[in-house]
């Protein structure tokens, strides 16, 4: 049985990074109480300045008052004990993209979160079906791939794992609805919708770029202005994190084969250390 979602009072979230944080700024800001959990304290307390500079860039442009801001910051409360999860209502991972991390962390959860508690996973592309194969309760796992940066993208990606339970997609639709969301579905297919067909994109600008097809400032103002997209393909991809980008291509070349084969500048890039906005360096400078 699926908690109702008046019911739904206290959210956990796993992981106080980019992806983590901004899920739980935009839980506290829906007036959910929010447990949020790292390995580290460090990380938390990163986590918490990540929420606060956020909540200050929206008081500053009045989309929220300094009180509703001070508001959210207290409905959070951060752990490094996986346990303090145990009475959240929902909990939502947002650990690295690796298999075995977020199988370790789903057969955790699976034993400290009560059976009638959804486990949502935000990866953007591993399979839904294989983290869930890592608990007792497949039918209770599902997707919840937020955009990124979440506390401004209206997006959330649905995904369906082949056992998940037709009451849990219509909650997790509705769950993230309830945080402000407009949600789509897709099958648990390498790269679901949206990286499936984003990161061929990425990698050919990338490609395009390195091959002298014009410079990186032009090929981005060529992709607005041409296709109406708020920014181009290496701003994008730096925005992103090129380490994460990376990590995703090579999931879907894996998978689905040549065609998704990572761009070799965006290989020498990571391993370069120049990772996009996060390191100061990308394919621009920050």
């Amino acid at each position: 049985m699926v908690r109702d979602l008046d019911s739904i009072d206290s959210i956990g979230v796993v992981g106080a990074g980019t992806m983590g944080s901004g899920i739980a700024q935009v839980a506290a800001q829906s007036g959910y109480d929010v447990v949020m959990r790292d390995v580290k304290q460090e990380f938390v307390e990163n986590g918490f300045d990540t929420i606060e500079d956020s909540l200050d860039r929206f008081v500053s442009k009045e989309k929220l008052s300094a009180e509703e801001a001070e508001a959210a910051t207290e409905r959070i409360t951060g752990t490094t004990d996986l346990a303090d999860l145990a009475d959240c209502d929902v909990v939502v991972e947002a650990a690295v993209e690796d298999m075995a991390v977020k199988q370790d962390i789903f057969a955790d959860l699976d034993e400290a979160i009560p059976d009638d508690v959804v486990l949502a996973t935000n990866t953007s592309t591993l399979s839904i079906t294989t983290i869930a194969a890592a608990t007792e309760r497949e039918e209770q796992i599902v997707g919840l791939h937020f955009m990124n940066p979440v506390p401004v993208m209206t997006g959330v990606e649905v995904v369906v794992g082949e056992k998940t339970d037709d009451e849990v997609v219509e909650f997790a639709h509705a769950f993230a609805e309830d945080l402000g969301k407009e949600t789509w579905e897709s099958d648990d297919k390498p790269g679901f919708v949206t990286n499936r067909i984003l990161m061929p994109w990425l990698n050919e600008g990338i490609r395009a770029y390195d091959e002298g097809v014009a410079t990186k400032e032009d090929i981005d103002k060529g992709m607005k202005l041409g296709t109406n997209v708020p920014m181009g393909p290496l701003e994008l991809a730096d925005h992103i994190g090129l380490d994460i980008c990376l990590d995703a291509s090579e999931t879907l070349h894996e998978e689905l084969g040549d065609r998704y084969k990572p761009a070799y500048l965006l290989k020498r890039k990571v391993d370069a250390g120049d990772l996009g906005k996060k390191t100061g360096k990308g394919f621009y400078e920050y």
